[in-house]
């Protein structure tokens, strides 16, 4: 059978069940999950870590490694039952008609090999294509992929490559043997949110063009909707729900999935009126799974006696398309009755000013031939003439893409980089040429910060009251042990954490709940500011929500000005007060949150808002894609940073953009943007988002 003679579902996963097998156990990973795709369907996999999505993506490819086996059930490919083949029809059917297209795309790729050969081993091994062939199909797929000057980026090793074109290459690699099915697992996570957006419309093009059917992993809803046909909605191992898009969207009928929704920050979300909802409880390990329902414990409609015995079956749910529900009451919930919010918080009264920087600036020297230290010296610019002013109880956050200098303006907040040059005020008194080991307790334990990924900053030997006990030992907090030990127990309350916790190792907590430790951790010395980076990235959806909450929660209590860099700008929107756009080291735009939200606004502020994923229906996008990529900070363009992506630069006159780097401007009401486009340009732009309604 030729690839295109085959007209039926391209997988047909039917009753799955995989387990893994230790010494102690077998291990339940996926059960009685069933899902078909069609010829060109997108089909979204959707749930929190650890819910089996991968695990199903591995029994596709029959890739379950020793201690995996598929326990019950088929999985069909065209058909054919990918259980019952011989390894020789496996290797096949791999990287030829189902290929896949994994989270960190330096995995995937030969770090000792050009592109070029990579990508044309492909067509030679599994076509028996002539090399002269399979340099021309190599030139196309780059070429449909968007990478500038394709010959070039064929002559060049992987780490040569940014992580977008490392990302695009490893597309075009799938892409090569035109596949049926394209397996994605979160293919644009470890990438900044302007070149995600650009990935998404490619891999949507490219299926339309190549009549590829897609099973897209991810766990953000955003991206599901504005990629995928389908969803289909998993829950500890099982499907909870399936249906087209719009059903399972705007007519949602599982109980999680309805809490999903609760906990993301759509438009109109608000951290005082209309806060987000957490899921409460934890998610359950394989081997704790509750009887009956798996989501009952955590779920507001559990009726005991119904929902914990027997096995819960999925339901068709009449008069949809394919859609269906885990759930035995999902006939009887009121699937539009208004959410019961927690009292509306009060929002904090902002007040002095704590943080105060002006002119800031921070660059480094790096030898021209960094391999060998040779040749001359070429000056990094990683902060250039940042001001602004940061108040009590407030937030502010700092947005951009990698490479902006978010993070270097953070190390010479901390002390572990002195400023080259402009003044840091905390307090009105000078900090800038302070190094963390000159600072007094007092400086160091006012400023503190959460870091992204909580796995790294705990010592995985010592307990976690031991590291919280040290922090107030360093910051010279209590009398004795015993008081530090009291001091240790309110702050896992304040974090809402067991007590008991204390005595546990960081092994033993979830990544949420480490994430909770370095917040206790931070704010264990009476921490004035907390530099939050990327707090809640590294998270699940429904623990990200918590963990905001928390932080907002003691922010309240403590009047703590918070410095939330993120380039999650849905997260952005909910819990900011005023918003800070960093373009290469430039701050480019500056507002309150409304302001930066709203027209007019910078070309790139502009570019960011369109990129962000919103899982809602009835949201309208403006369309926004950047060309090319971030321009080099060792070799930044002339005049304006952000010109060589500007697509409004043709309404500049004079090749202003090209020569001079635009002042900081007052707009109104104190929002600032820096930008040559004339008062009636600005005038001119439209909302990016809109809701349908309006």
């Amino acid at each position: 059978m030729t690839k295109s003679d085959y007209d039926g579902p391209i997988l047909e996963i039917d009753k799955l069940s995989i387990s893994f097998f230790t010494r102690l156990r077998e291990i339940p990973a996926v059960m009685d999950f069933s899902c078909v795709v069609q010829p060109g369907e997108a089909m979204g996999l959707v749930g929190e870590s650890g819910c089996g999505k991968s695990t199903v993506a591995l029994g596709v490819m029959q890739d379950l490694g020793v201690n995996g086996r598929i326990v019950g059930g088929s999985i069909k490919f065209k058909g054919r039952d990918l259980n019952a083949m011989s390894q020789e029809e496996l290797r096949a059917i791999r990287g030829s008609e189902i290929a896949m297209i994994y989270q960190e795309p330096m995995a995937s790729l030969n770090p000792a090999m050009k592109i070029g050969r990579q990508l044309m081993e492909v067509p030679m091994i599994h076509e028996g294509t002539s090399a002269a062939e399979a340099y021309k199909m190599a030139l196309e797929v780059v070429t449909d992929v968007k990478l500038p000057d394709p010959e070039r980026i064929l002559k060049s090793f992987p780490h040569q490559l940014s992580g977008g074109q490392q990302q695009r290459i490893v597309i075009a690699m799938a892409l090569m043997s035109k596949p049926a099915l394209l397996i994605l697992d979160e293919p644009t996570t470890a990438l900044d949110v302007t070149v995600e957006a650009g990935i998404v419309q490619l891999v949507k093009a490219l299926g339309k063009k190549y009549g590829t059917s897609m099973l897209f992993i991810s766990h953000n809803l955003g991206l599901v909707l504005e990629t995928c046909d389908r969803i289909c909605v998993m829950y500890s191992g099982e499907a909870v729900e399936t249906g087209s898009i719009e059903d399972v969207f705007d007519k949602m009928q599982h109980p999680y999935t309805q809490a999903l929704f609760r906990s993301i920050p759509l438009p109109g979300a608000d951290k005082n009126t209309h806060p987000l909802v957490a899921i409460p409880g934890n998610f359950p390990l394989p081997h704790e799974r509750p009887k009956g329902c798996n989501f009952g414990p955590r779920c507001d409609y559990f009726e005991s006696g119904r929902c914990d015995t027997g096995d819960v079956r999925m339901d068709e749910i009449e008069g949809d398309d394919r859609h269906g529900s885990r759930c035995v009451k999902f006939r009887e919930i009121d699937w539009d009755a208004p959410i019961t919010v927690s009292e509306a918080k009060e929002k904090a009264e902002i007040g002095e000013v704590v943080l105060k920087m002006d002119n800031l600036k921070k660059y480094y020297e790096v030898a021209a031939n960094a391999l060998f230290g040779g040749g001359d010296k070429k000056v990094v610019k990683a902060n250039e003439t940042l001001s602004f002013e940061a108040r009590e109880s407030e937030t502010l956050a700092i947005v951009g893409e990698s490479g902006c200098g978010k993070s270097t303006f953070a190390k010479v907040l901390m002390g572990l980089e002195t400023a080259t040059d402009g003044e840091i005020l905390l307090d009105g008194n000078n900090i800038q040429d302070i190094p963390i080991q000159d600072r007094g307790t007092d400086i160091v334990s006012s400023i503190q910060m959460v870091f992204q990924n909580p796995f790294d900053t705990l010592n995985p030997s010592m307990t976690v009251g031991r590291q919280i006990v040290r922090a107030l030992e360093i910051f010279g907090i209590g009398d004795n042990d015993a008081d530090r030990q009291q001091r240790t127990l309110e702050l896992l309350d304040l974090v809402k954490l067991p007590r008991e916790f204390a005595e546990r190792m960081p092994r033993q907590l979830s990544g949420g709940q480490k994430q909770r430790v370095g917040i206790a951790r931070a704010f264990a010395g009476g921490a004035r500011i907390v530099v939050a980076d990327e707090p809640v990235s590294a998270l699940d959806v429904s623990v990200q929500a918590a963990v905001t909450d928390l932080l907002m929660e003691i922010q309240r209590e403590e009047k703590t000005t918070l410095l939330f860099i993120s380039h999650d700008l849905s997260i952005v929107r909910y819990l900011a007060d005023r918003v800070m756009v960093m373009y290469l080291g430039h701050v480019v735009e500056m507002g309150d949150t409304d302001q930066v939200f709203s027209p007019p606004y910078h070309p790139y502020t502009e570019a960011l808002l369109s990129a962000v994923p919103i899982a809602d229906t009835s949201v309208e996008k403006q369309q926004i894609v950047l060309e090319g990529d971030i321009p080099s900070a060792m070799n930044p363009p002339p005049g304006c940073p952000f010109q060589t992506r500007c697509r409004w630069k043709g309404d500049v006159a004079d090749g202003l953009c090209d020569k001079d780097v635009p002042p900081m401007r007052t707009l109104a009401n104190g929002h600032e943007i820096k930008c040559h486009l004339p008062e009636d340009v600005l005038a001119r732009m439209e909302p990016v988002i809109k809701m349908a309604a309006e």
